[in-house]
């Protein structure tokens, strides 16, 4: 297995592979919290290699609400894994951020209610940092990237993370729109939180696909999202491609690498093992 796969990629909707990438192998790893979402490509990409990881499964089988995140997380971390580039379809709460736009989002608003959002608990607490959700420097690299593939892209903005699976109401919708939020989702959390507590750099790609329904006369169907999302997925293959030339694989200065220190409160002595060795890639620096 390569030893230097320090990017991965989580492709939302309608991402399930990125052509052009020459596959070196296909891993399905083994973690504490059961099976990824599916098997995990390792590819090179001009030198580098990157690991890619669907995350509803080849062929969309995984409802958001179902998805393994503490699996994902743990596995993409597990191969080496220290910055994440996450694609997530989204509804435009903002007349400016129109269909087809992407939005490099810096702030995420948790409105989920059946998902598991962290690795402790049972034993072990650690509270982290989350003032700023995402990475700054992978999202820069990322707003960059997608300026010189000359997509539309707005720098900034807040992502609400609905439970899904169904759209928004109506009455939702309007409500969301007039906190001033920017996007809606259903992917992004708690995603974003366990990166943060695995200690890896995480930034998204939001993609516009439609203005949800808060937008006068404007109902969300799901040809309307398939059509704008396959728009927008094949200029995300560009930006991809184009950012992982721009990352360096040391990024042991980022403060999203440090994100544990200070954060376990609990006294070791009352760690119970088993927890201690299921968690041992994420705390073994700070826990022994």
């Amino acid at each position: 297995m390569p030893q230097d796969v320090s990017i991965g990629v989580i492709g939302g909707s309608g991402l399930y592979q990125i052509e052009g990438l020459e596959i070196v192998e296909q891993v399905s790893p083994n973690t504490p919290f059961g099976e990824p979402s599916d098997s995990i490509i390792i590819a090179d990409l001009e030198g580098t290699h990157i690991c890619f990881l669907p995350r509803h499964g080849k062929g969309h089988h995984t409802s958001p609400s179902d998805i393994n995140n503490r699996a994902n997380i743990y596995a993409l971390k597990s191969l080496g894994v220290t910055q994440i580039i996450s694609v997530s379809a989204c509804g435009s709460l903002k007349e400016e951020l129109r269909p087809r736009d992407i939005v490099i989002c810096d702030q995420l608003v948790d409105w989920t209610r059946l998902r598991t959002n962290t690795f402790f608990g049972d034993g072990i607490v650690a509270h982290v940092s989350f003032a700023d959700p995402y990475c700054s420097r992978l999202s820069e690299v990322l707003y960059q990237s997608t300026r010189e593939e000359s997509v539309p892209v707005h720098k900034g903005g807040t992502y609400i993370t609905m439970e899904g699976p169904q759209f928004s109401t109506r009455a939702e919708s309007q409500i969301y729109q007039s906190w001033g939020l920017s996007v809606i989702g259903m992917t992004s959390a708690p995603e974003a939180k366990l990166a943060r507590e695995a200690e890896i750099c995480y930034a998204i790609l939001a993609c516009v696909t439609d203005y949800d329904v808060w937008h006068q006369g404007e109902d969300v169907t799901i040809e309307m999202v398939i059509k704008n999302l396959q728009h927008n997925i094949e200029n995300v293959k560009k930006i991809i491609k184009r950012a992982v030339r721009r990352l360096t694989s040391d990024v042991s200065d980022c403060p999203c690498r440090q994100a544990l220190k200070n954060a376990i409160i609990t006294d070791p002595k009352l760690i119970p093992e088993k927890r201690k060795k299921d968690l041992e890639l994420i705390i073994g620096k700070y826990i022994s």
